[in-house]
């Protein structure tokens, strides 16, 4: 095991931590992670970005403490043209990222687990603009599967 420390080093020592270095792409999960926070209605909010050159979301993983509405703000301050591809419950949705604009996405995301986003446009993905949003809790009763209890060693 690592520390957050010993882990920047290693990925700074191999290339993993700039655009192009020893790889053609950051791998999910050696960018930051970081906790929506939750407005008194409920609904949660939260900020991305793209930093200049790096073609990494910033954080790269976002955590919700439960299901629900969350209103994210994306911001690209990379100099050159990204867009957003984002899970939402109904229908997914999509933000053209010009360089240096930002814009807001309003999202339901009502159930547990691991949610992708990423930018779908050249070889944003193919270079390591992927992130993730995973949604903690429980599963609801009604969801469950119907199904016997399982035998337990």
């Amino acid at each position: 095991m690592t520390t957050a420390k010993e882990r920047t080093d290693m990925l700074h020592s191999v290339g993993l931590d700039v655009q192009n270095g020893a790889t053609i792409g950051r791998v999910l999960g050696t960018g930051n992670i970081e906790q929506a926070t939750e407005r008194a209605d409920g609904t949660m909010e939260a900020t991305v970005r793209i930093e200049p050159d790096e073609i990494a979301w910033d954080p790269s993983i976002l955590i919700l403490p439960h299901g629900g509405d969350l209103e994210l703000t994306l911001i690209n301050d990379d100099f050159n043209t990204h867009c957003a591809l984002l899970p939402s419950n109904g229908d997914r949705k999509f933000i053209w990222l010009v360089n240096h604009s930002k814009g807001k996405a309003k999202l339901n995301l009502d159930g547990p687990g691991y949610y992708w986003f990423s930018s779908p446009t050249g070889n944003d993905e193919g270079r390591g603009l992927t992130g993730a949003i995973v949604v903690l809790g429980e599963v609801p009763p009604e969801a469950r599967l119907d199904r016997p209890d399982q035998p337990r060693p």
